[in-house]
């Protein structure tokens, strides 16, 4: 398991960071990780999936999928599907929608990246995790700390 530590200076480094993940994911031969997001709200995890779209030429604007739970998007370089699974509480619900997912993520080659995994019974086989933290909680604008464990 290789572990990776950067501090984030603020929202363009965070997406900066995506856009690097998201090459070194297409890099990768199938099956391709999936992506966990860690982190309270406000973290930076959506900032992150929007440089990873930047990444997968998607010309659509990333936004959380808070409400939708879940948000597909085709781009030039690979499909992204995107979940966030906060809403819900109850891990059966979690785990039948992102099992859902998975298999259509696959399907389409697409890179899927899961904010709020916690909510999962189980941890997926293979993920790259990353934790995002804000340096400073009562100041979003002091930056953020990323690790990733892949």
């Amino acid at each position: 398991m290789q572990q990776l530590s950067v501090q984030l200076a603020d929202a363009a480094a965070t997406q900066n960071l995506g856009r690097q993940l998201a090459l070194d994911w297409l890099a990768l031969p199938q099956p391709k990780p999936i992506l966990l997001l860690e982190g309270n709200l406000g973290a930076g995890k959506t900032s992150l999936v929007q440089g990873i779209a930047l990444a997968l030429e998607i010309e659509e604007h990333i936004t959380s999928p808070t409400f939708a739970l879940a948000q597909h998007y085709q781009g030039q370089a690979a499909a992204l599907v995107h979940l966030d699974l906060y809403r819900l509480e109850q891990s059966a619900s979690a785990d039948e929608l992102f099992c859902q997912e998975e298999e259509e993520a696959q399907a389409l080659g697409a890179l899927m990246a899961v904010e709020w995994p916690g909510r999962l019974s189980f941890k997926p086989e293979g993920a790259w995790t990353l934790q995002l933290d804000l340096l400073d909680p009562n100041d979003p604008e002091a930056g953020r700390v990323a690790r990733l464990q892949r």
